[in-house]
């Protein structure tokens, strides 16, 4: 790998930690201004509006630009989000501002390693994506809450600028504050970001023409017979662990007394638990194996559950492990699948716009869902079970789906397992 893949790899790690970082800073925000606990969750739905509305329209951006510049300015709107949140205005509305920084970073970050590796490097090049994105996402939300502990945040809010009073005030400006030059170290290593050469691509005329051309891959990904079982897993699977969440962080709260610096390291040990799952996936399944792992999702619907007996941290860890590796063990394969059939029918950047636009409706439904749930007094124990019975079962249907399809469209199930089979670079001598 040349020294530019390394600068390509460092803006995405950086500014990755930022957004798990700033989540946790966030919902400490919303704590200290005492809005109700059930508004909480809406970070996440407003962070991803930007991601289904503009869906049809980030990648034909992220082509009409240098890929480093688009990530560049997508990080520039991020530092503005941020800061929004240090002058007072709605921490909702400034949260809806970095993530339409993040839905015009996502193509720019996935596009540049296609224009600038050649194809024997695209595996490992992802393989550098899924590892540097979990640690992100575990280190970003240790950090998040860590910015927000009452003895890192007391340090930081005890240096003063010499000959200027600053207005951050709170642990949870604090942490934002520092956040904020996350976001700019990002900003800045995207300025050495490699430019590529390749043609850029002007913008469509008509961006009606665009939203029909997007309809039109949605379409043909939900028809096809494995790319719909694996589109309905991995959208049920995105908005399940958006949710995931904040029920650990409610759970946690409740069940062992945590607070949100002390919760949200649990999220960190489930990202962490999908790490080991993603690994024994990845080295283990083949492609034409895929849908045999969604029993998992099931299985892990039902671990959820068990969250609601646990009292001790000692039993809490390795529980959320547990939930964890079911999760990374059948996803990852799913999302594979998803991937194959998607590059096959629509292209692999529209199959990511696709799968970006479904992920993220299922994630505002389900986080919406969750929030009413919570306004309405529901504890955390019953939204706990509600939520697992519902992973469990809409899995048990897809499942029951997929055989469906076996059953009626034999043949043209059989042809598109052979051909996966036929697709997969590890098939041979490796499984």
């Amino acid at each position: 790998m040349t020294f530019g893949f390394y600068i390509i790899m460092a803006a995405q790690f950086f500014s990755s930690l930022a957004d798990n970082a700033l989540l946790i800073a966030a919902i400490a925000l919303l704590v200290q201004s005492d809005a109700p606990g059930w508004l909480t969750p809406y970070l996440k739905f407003f962070f991803v509006v930007s991601y289904v509305v503009l869906a049809p329209y980030v990648g034909v951006f992220a082509d009409r630009f240098p890929k480093g510049s688009v990530m560049f300015m997508s990080n520039l709107i991020k530092v503005a989000g941020c800061t929004m949140m240090l002058f007072e205005i709605d921490p909702l509305l400034a949260y809806a501002l970095v993530g339409l920084g993040a839905a015009a970073y996502s193509p720019a970050k996935y596009g540049i390693l296609t224009e600038y590796l050649p194809h024997e490097k695209l595996v490992i090049a992802n393989g550098w994506i899924e590892g540097l994105t979990v640690a992100s996402i575990i280190l970003g939300t240790v950090l998040g809450g860590a910015l927000i502990h009452s003895t890192v945040s007391g340090a930081l809010l005890g240096f003063d600028l010499p000959l200027y009073d600053t207005t951050i005030n709170t642990p949870p400006e604090a942490a934002i504050s520092v956040i904020v030059f996350v976001y700019a170290l990002a900003a800045f290593i995207n300025l050495y970001v490699p430019r590529t050469g390749v043609a850029l691509k002007a913008l469509p005329a008509h961006p009606l023409a665009t939203l029909k051309d997007f309809m039109h891959c949605v379409t043909r990904l939900w028809s096809d017979k494995l790319g719909q079982i694996s589109l309905a897993v991995t959208t049920l699977f995105w908005g399940a662990g958006a949710t995931l969440q904040f029920i650990v962080i409610k759970w946690a709260q409740v069940a062992l007394g945590y607070n949100l610096a002390e919760a949200s390291i649990l999220q960190g040990v489930v990202a962490l638990g999908v790490a080991v799952g993603a690994v024994w996936a990845s080295a283990k399944v083949a492609l034409e194996n895929s849908v045999k792992m969604i029993p998992l999702g099931i299985a892990m619907g039902l671990v959820v559950i068990t969250m609601i007996a646990v009292h001790d941290i000692r039993i809490a860890i390795p529980l959320m492990i547990v939930i964890g590796v079911l999760a990374g063990m059948f996803v990852v394969p799913m999302n594979a699948l998803l991937q194959h059939r998607g590059h096959h029918l629509v292209g692999s950047g529209r199959s990511i716009a696709v799968q970006n636009f479904n992920e993220n409706i299922s994630i505002l439904v389900m986080i919406a869902v969750y929030s009413l749930l919570l306004k309405f007094g529901v504890s955390i124990y019953v939204a706990t079970v509600c939520f697992g019975l519902f992973v469990a079962l809409t899995m048990t249907l897809v499942m029951w789906w997929y055989h469906h399809n076996r059953r009626v469209h034999s043949e043209e199930v059989r042809r598109l397992l052979d051909f996966a089979r036929a697709d997969d670079p590890y098939h041979h001598g490796k499984r």
